[in-house]
């Protein structure tokens, strides 16, 4: 079938896209991905360092393994599921504190959640016992010795600052508490789930013309029309600019995405030499923490999986300053880091071979979404179809598993869903 006659255009070949697509096609709808960049998967996306490991340098876990829909795909295409668990560098921290300094920071960990847990997640005005939204740092003790620590965790978290960030969207993320790896990569398993799905790549879609009976897109390739569009694109992508829509999107719509901007996550893995013995007399898959008193730090995941790797990475305005400031800045912070923790020798012992780029990436502009304060129910609004016709689906359009692959992907079951109430298998309208 030409791709001008699909029943559904879908905008975007990323977890949310490529579920939707399969989705359809279950349905018996016809569907076509167009994709900007010259592969799939979006901000899933896995590379081989030169001695040919993989290297997630998007999203590496699966978080909420347990009811996590891409462990169940993963299985299925034969996929190695690690079930280690990680201790996102507690063990670590425990060591170099003490037991005294460490119940200390445990103590203080659990009352900075209690006073954000206040405020509720029942939406602006907060849930029962809660308050208005607000920003995480107005919640928090002013001068607390262990906040500069909190707020490299918020960085990991969010990619924003505590100063940005709204407290209800972060009390309403939902998580088990339960996070595996993809031995082969994250990125590699949502590209192979999506290996049968008709996607057109380097085709990025400039504008979407809803006037007429058909919806029309523009693209590099020619037009594209389908009955219903389904768009999975990063929310800065919606200011009228990367796509020109006719007629424009409703006020609340661009509202909404600005109200979720992207945060900022950086990685950097570096290799270790094989020669020299271990740089460390840490356990293989051990995470430490960069410094322990300060918010611009990085954590370092020694030898995951057993590899012989460091995967660095860096939250929130550290990891936008350190790609802004050219090739070579996250190297020299990493090890910089990584010396003050093992000696000026481990410099010789250790070599960049992939980072990330995600904030000077045209097609996403960041890592992954949050919410600035009283921005939590627009969520709700960026998710919401136009005309029964316009659809829109990924981690933004999450409530409670925005952030992540498995966010996105069931915002693009519900999306395809969302279409198939309107259009009927056989492409025609109830």
């Amino acid at each position: 079938m030409p791709f001008s006659e699909v029943d559904v255009v879908v905008v975007g070949a990323g977890a949310a896209g490529l579920a939707a697509a399969r989705e359809l096609a279950r349905r018996g709808i016809s569907a076509v991905v167009t994709e900007a960049r010259g592969r799939t998967g979006g901000r899933a996306h896995t590379v081989l360092t030169a001695g040919g490991h993989p290297a997630d340098l998007g999203c590496g876990w699966l978080h909420s393994a347990d009811r996590n829909p891409w462990c169940g795909i993963a299985e299925g295409l034969g996929l190695e599921i690690d079930r280690n668990p990680p201790d996102w560098g507690q063990g670590s921290v425990g060591r170099r504190l003490g037991r005294e300094a460490m119940t200390d920071w445990a103590e203080a960990m659990e009352r900075y959640w209690e006073l954000i847990d206040r405020v509720g997640d029942g939406g602006p005005a907060g849930g029962p016992g809660g308050g208005p939204d607000r920003s995480v740092a107005e919640l928090l003790p002013a001068g607390d010795r262990w906040l500069p620590r909190f707020a490299a965790v918020i960085g990991y978290i969010s990619g924003a600052e505590p100063g940005d960030l709204s407290a209800v969207d972060l009390v309403r993320y939902a998580d088990t508490g339960v996070n595996w790896r993809v031995a082969s990569g994250y990125g590699t398993l949502v590209a192979r789930a999506g290996a049968g799905v008709l996607v057109s790549l380097d085709t990025p879609v400039t504008s979407i013309d809803m006037t007429g009976p058909r919806i029309v897109l523009t693209t590099p390739k020619g037009e594209l029309c389908g009955r219903a569009v389904i768009l999975t694109v990063p929310t800065p992508l919606l200011d009228g600019e990367a796509i020109r829509f006719t007629p424009p999107l409703p006020p609340e719509k661009t509202e909404a995405a600005r109200a979720l901007p992207m945060g900022h996550v950086a990685k950097l893995f570096l290799e270790v030499a094989e020669e020299g013995g271990r740089p460390w007399d840490l356990e293989p898959d051990t995470q430490v923490p960069g410094a322990l008193d300060r918010a611009r730090t990085g954590l370092y995941h020694l030898e995951p999986l057993g590899r012989p790797l460091v995967e660095g990475y860096y939250g929130g305005a550290l990891a936008l300053d350190l790609e802004r400031a050219g090739p070579g800045a996250l190297e020299d912070f990493a090890l910089g880091e990584l010396c003050g923790l093992f000696g000026s020798a481990v410099r010789g012992r250790l070599k960049p071979v992939a980072a990330s780029g995600w904030a000077a990436d045209p097609w996403s502009r960041g890592a992954y979404s949050y919410a600035v304060p009283g921005g939590a129910d627009r969520r709700a609004d960026l998710a919401r179809p136009i005309d029964g016709r316009l659809f829109f689906a990924g981690e933004a359009c999450s409530r409670d598993s925005y952030s992540t692959a498995h966010g996105a992907y069931l915002t693009g079951i519900e999306a395809a869903a969302a279409v198939a109430a309107v259009i009927r298998p056989d492409g025609s309208r109830p």
